[in-house]
């Protein structure tokens, strides 16, 4: 409670991962509780997970539900916690989840979906959010079920926000590509857009992603150390810009090159070399910069926050977008350059015409860039380019991201 309080002091909310899909079979917990199979369902086809070797609760029970739902509610109520994370939700939406043909029971309808916990992630949802308006609840599904993140009472499950775990294998596997590939791989760097608002999505770089033996981060880009950097940096930048929520495990912020281990301390100590912590200062400076645009949260999930400026040029695998907020003054443009290429005389479309000041620049020397750049901004010229009647002509930095945003070039 002090730990919460003191973080509140702070202004830094806390999200609690909380696990409802299953638990130990140990003696000394829920498993075979009173001598008999009080939580879990008694069939193992039911009631234990073979790929966890864990127990699954038996959510057809009024008191399982009411037990987990109170657990929920009392972390909210008793510790003010602003969020709950529930892991791996595909395996309570799905009977066959983890299991062979034979080895599970189909539902009342004859299918694989588990009726009871639907309901149940469904009621605990709309509970949380009435007693307790200011949470969210976030749902790891890595499946396409379908409005996860939509009102029970329309037909979704209720949750706040899902995890684009799509986005995630997408994205890391296009950076992991040398970049002489990546123009064969455009596809996986721009797909995101077509179902981005389709739920209230949270961009994950989570924890699964550094350990059993995934390796770091930064050991999964490509080329000598300054490209992997720069393609970290840039990496980061697409993320910021692009619509969604963003979640960035511990020890990426700065390059960690060690597999995250739970038993060791973060590797802090190579903040001393100038590539780490310039990598650290650039996710510092774009965490205060999203916090100071609304363009880059408010419209989030919704068509109207995001355009494609160009997303075509494969050849050269540079993108271009605009993200708007509410206010027509907010809108920020975004370009990626995905090659360690200097574009020299860059034709990018912008949406209006007057200067546009370059507030972000991935490649700066204070972060351990080559310093390429517009000299703080460029005046838009009424040339065509795409479907926009006014254009920049830039020049784009090698495996850089540029931020503009309107302004008066003083």
């Amino acid at each position: 409670m002090l730990l919460v309080d003191t973080l509140h002091q702070h202004g830094i909310g806390v999200i609690m991962d909380w696990v409802p899909s299953h638990f130990p079979s140990d003696a000394h917990g829920l498993g075979y509780f009173d001598g008999t199979h009080l939580f879990e369902h008694a069939d193992p086809r039911q009631g234990f997970q073979p790929e966890w070797h864990s127990s699954l609760f038996n959510y057809g029970r009024h008191e399982v539900r009411a037990f987990l739902t109170s657990s929920a509610l009392f972390w909210l109520d008793k510790y003010h916690i602003d969020g709950l994370r529930l892991d791996a939700v595909a395996s309570m939406l799905y009977l066959d989840y983890g299991r062979k043909e034979g080895e599970w029971i189909p539902n009342r309808n004859g299918s694989r979906e588990n009726l009871e916990a639907i309901t149940f992630l469904r009621n605990l949802n709309e509970a949380i959010y009435r007693d307790y308006p200011d949470t969210q609840t976030f749902a790891e599904e890595s499946t396409a079920w379908p409005m996860v993140s939509r009102p029970a009472s329309t037909g979704g499950l209720g949750f706040g926000l899902k995890w684009n775990m799509g986005w995630m294998h997408d994205t890391l596997g296009y950076f992991s590509e040398d970049p002489l590939n990546r123009k064969y791989h455009h596809a996986q760097i721009i797909f995101s857009i077509w179902y981005a608002f389709s739920e209230n999505f949270v961009l994950p770089l989570s924890h699964d992603e550094v350990v059993y033996g995934k390796g770091s981060l930064i050991g999964k880009m490509p080329g000598d150390e300054w490209q992997q950097f720069a393609n970290l940096r840039l990496l980061y930048g697409y993320m910021w810009g692009h619509p969604g929520k963003k979640l960035l495990f511990m020890g990426c912020e700065f390059g960690q090159k060690r597999e995250w281990q739970h038993d060791e301390s973060l590797e802090w100590e190579v903040l001393q070399y100038p590539m780490h912590s310039g990598l650290r200062r650039w996710v510092e400076d774009l965490n205060r910069f999203y916090r100071s645009e609304a363009a880059l949260y408010q419209q989030d999930f919704s068509r109207d926050g995001f355009q494609w400026m160009d997303c075509n040029y494969a050849e050269k695998s540079v993108v271009s977008f605009v993200r708007r907020g509410y206010n027509p003054d907010d809108t920020l443009l975004v370009v990626c350059n995905f090659t360690p290429v200097v574009r020299e005389n860059y034709l990018v479309g912008v949406p209006s015409g007057g200067y546009w000041q370059e507030v972000l620049n991935s490649d700066t020397e204070l972060y351990g860039g080559s310093g390429v750049g517009n000299f703080g901004g460029v005046e838009a010229g009424p040339v065509s380019a795409g479907d926009m009647f006014h254009s920049l002509m830039l020049r784009l930095p090698p495996l850089g991201v540029l931020f503009f945003k309107q302004g008066n070039g003083s």
